[in-house]
């Protein structure tokens, strides 16, 4: 009798705590207890973010020990809400099913899996995150103040415009250990878009395999750091705008293979432009490279279109398997005629370069080589009229594979190995071992003028209407 009524009083507790959790969830997005839900921040749930030592390797779901499951079901809702408060979450599994589209999806968290906002500060580890819907993002951080923080978990989103990681509007987000993987259209892994904020990777493997899906899309201050980066079918990285990429002991090979607009012919591993959608500020752009690897398996390795950008290299391994440049800054479908080619800065530091580069008559380039760095290839063969300064310091050299024409140059005597080719210098052939003083070109940031509300991938891109994409990647 004693051990029945035991069973009773225990089964009596579990259908009251299950009543509760029904009614929490209900309370966030009026679902019924049979439906998925999300489960908000200000809810302090039991399960803290774990203190283990990152993991180390690639991680797939079964790696991860799943104690808890969320999911949500409802179109533009969230299955974890943090709005204004601390939360954290461990050793969960969130699957978020459900539609949105457009600015309210893209631009400020709707339909997002994890979403925070508001000044939240929410700790995340040990997750699972699986995303099957259009505009489903995993993990969002909006606004000001907001910061999530992620580790030693597995992201997989499958839709349309549905990245990993998410920041917009000012918002903070800091990963590490992850390994998020994207295969629907425009899903970068790490993504940003309107407002920008600061994200910071560290460690984990990020890979996407569609169209317009570059590993990462910046309209944020964004640093990656000892991880691995594939995208299978777009760009690697996407700079838009008056942003940055910094990457330092990563691993990054892109196969640019497959065209997400009509605004450009060109293929290439990192593209950095300005699409003129509103999305970015416009001003001078970087990316920088320190350390590691970049191999890009398509056409060509930078592209700068319609803005000016700083690209800094440093000790890094470069390796073009593309038919294409190292280098090529030039005119295509965004900004205005005639006003949209891409001004370079581009600075390298014990750096190897092997590859041409293209700058057409409305761009301009500085390069400049220091520290004992190489550069092998040619500079517009073709003749094309862009301006072009080198400077090379006393441990640098320049061998040339092909007749090379620049505005102005900067070496010692030593510095130029004609290779049998000619190095026009203002239209002046220049002459082997002699010195050169030259200036450098102008590529401050300017307005290119005309919007255009298409451009090629990342945030507002790849629409399943097949309406126009308003970015690139």
């Amino acid at each position: 009798m004693r051990r029945n009524i035991l069973k009773l009083l225990s089964a009596m507790m579990a259908v009251f705590m299950l009543g509760t959790l029904a009614a929490c969830s209900g309370g966030e997005n009026g679902a019924t207890a049979d439906e998925a839900s999300a489960v908000t921040g200000s809810q302090q749930p039991e399960t803290e973010a774990a203190t283990a030592s990152p993991k180390s390797g690639k991680l797939t779901e079964a790696d991860i020990e799943i104690t808890d499951s969320i999911e949500n079901s409802t179109d533009g809702d969230h299955a974890i809400l943090s709005d204004g408060q601390s939360a954290a979450y461990s050793h969960t599994k969130v699957v978020k099913t459900g539609d949105s589209d457009g600015d309210e999806a893209d631009f400020y968290g709707e339909n997002a899996a994890v979403f925070a906002q508001n000044g939240a500060s929410l700790q995340l580890s040990d997750m699972v995150i699986v995303t099957d819907g259009t505009h489903a993002n995993a993990v969002f951080s909006y606004g000001q103040g907001t910061t999530v923080t992620i580790a030693d978990s597995y992201i997989r989103t499958s839709g349309n415009c549905s990245g990993g990681l998410m920041t917009t509007g000012g918002g903070t987000m800091n990963a590490s250990s992850l390994t998020i993987e994207t295969s629907g259209n425009s899903a970068a892994a790490i993504r940003s878009d309107r407002g920008g904020g600061t994200v910071t990777v560290d460690g984990g493997y990020y890979t996407t395999s569609g169209t317009g899906s570059p590993v990462i899309y910046s309209t944020a201050d964004i640093t990656v750091s000892d991880a691995t980066l594939t995208s299978t079918a777009s760009q690697g990285v996407v700079v838009e705008g008056k942003n940055s990429v910094t990457l330092n002991n990563v691993t990054l090979t892109a196969d640019n293979n497959t065209k997400n607009s009509d605004h450009s012919s060109y293929y290439q591993a990192v593209m950095i432009y300005q699409s003129m959608s509103g999305d970015a500020d416009e001003g001078k752009s970087s990316f920088s490279m320190n350390g590691g690897t970049l191999t890009n398996q398509n056409g060509d390795v930078f592209f700068v279109n319609n803005t000016s950008t700083e690209i800094t290299l440093s000790g890094a391994t470069i390796i073009n398997n593309g038919d294409g440049v190292f280098l090529r800054a030039a005119a295509a479908g965004w900004g205005s005629d005639g006003a949209n080619g891409g001004k370079v800065d581009l600075t390298a530091s014990s750096q190897q370069i092997d590859g041409d580069m293209v700058v057409d008559s409305i761009s301009a380039l500085n390069l400049i080589l220091s520290d004992g760095s190489t550069f092998t290839g040619a500079v517009n063969e073709d003749g094309t009229t862009g301006e072009v300064y080198v400077e090379l310091d006393s441990s640098s050299t320049w061998t040339l594979t092909g007749d090379s024409y620049i505005t102005s140059l900067s070496c010692d005597t030593d510095a130029i190995d004609l290779n049998g080719h000619t190095l026009y210098v203002g239209g002046v052939a220049y002459t082997a071992g002699t010195a050169s003083f030259g200036a450098a070109v102008d590529t401050a940031a300017s307005s290119s003028g005309t919007s255009r509300s298409d451009a090629p991938g990342g945030s507002h891109d790849g629409a399943p209407s097949g309406k126009p994409d308003r970015k690139p990647a």
